[in-house]
C-alpha cells in the first residue's frame, strides 16, 4: 500500500489493479477522461479553405518595415543576395558552357564583348564588379568578426563604412581596368 503511493498509483488504478477483472473494467473506464468534442473528416479542398479563412483572421508582424534600416543588417542582406547572384551567375555560365562549349567558350565571349559599345562594356563591368568587391570585402570582415574581432558597436560600424569605401575604391578600379 506505501509503495503505491510513492509510485502514484491512483485509488481508481489501485482499484483496477487489485480487483476482479469486471470490477477491472469499469475501474479503469471511468479513470479515462472522454473528449466532449466529435470529429469529422473533410476533404482536402475544405481543411485549405478553412486554414485559409484562418490565416486571413490572423495578425501578420511588421518585421522589419517598422524598424530603422541599420547598416549591420542591411549589409548582411546585401552580403546574402550578392553571394547569390554570384553563384547563380558562376553556375548558369558553367552550365551553359557545359551544355554548349561551342558557344560560350572564351574566343566567342571575347568577340561578342569587343563588339559592343563602350558604355555598355562600362556598365556591364560595373554591375559585376560591384556585387564582386563587395561580396568578397565583406566576406573578410565576417572572417573578422568570426575570430572574435570587431565585434563591439562601434567598430562593427566603423568595419561596415570601411567595407562600404573600399567597396567603391576596389569597384571603380576594377572597372577602369
Amino acid at each position: 500500500m506505501m509503495m503505491s503511493a510513492r509510485v502514484g498509483i491512483t485509488p481508481t488504478l489501485k482499484r483496477a489493479v487489485f480487483s476482479s477483472k469486471h470490477a477491472r473494467n469499469v475501474a479503469l473506464r471511468s479513470a479515462v477522461v472522454r473528449r466532449g468534442i466529435q470529429t469529422e473528416s473533410l476533404p482536402p479542398s475544405a481543411s485549405e479553405a478553412i486554414l485559409n479563412h484562418q490565416r486571413l483572421k490572423r495578425p501578420s508582424s511588421p518585421h522589419f518595415t517598422i524598424y530603422q534600416p541599420q547598416l549591420t543588417w542591411i549589409s548582411s542582406i546585401a552580403n546574402r543576395v550578392t553571394g547569390g547572384a554570384l553563384s547563380t551567375l558562376l553556375y548558369g555560365f558553367s552550365l551553359a558552357y557545359l551544355f554548349a562549349p561551342g558557344t560560350f567558350d572564351s574566343t566567342h565571349i571575347i568577340e561578342l564583348i569587343s563588339g559592343l559599345p563602350e558604355y555598355v562594356k562600362y556598365a556591364g563591368k560595373l554591375i559585376l564588379a560591384a556585387p564582386f568587391a563587395f561580396h568578397s570585402i565583406n566576406g573578410l570582415r565576417h572572417l573578422a568578426w568570426d575570430m572574435g574581432k570587431v565585434l563591439s558597436l562601434k567598430s562593427a560600424y566603423r568595419a561596415g563604412y570601411a567595407v562600404l569605401g573600399a567597396t567603391a575604391v576596389s569597384t571603380i578600379a576594377l572597372v577602369l581596368m
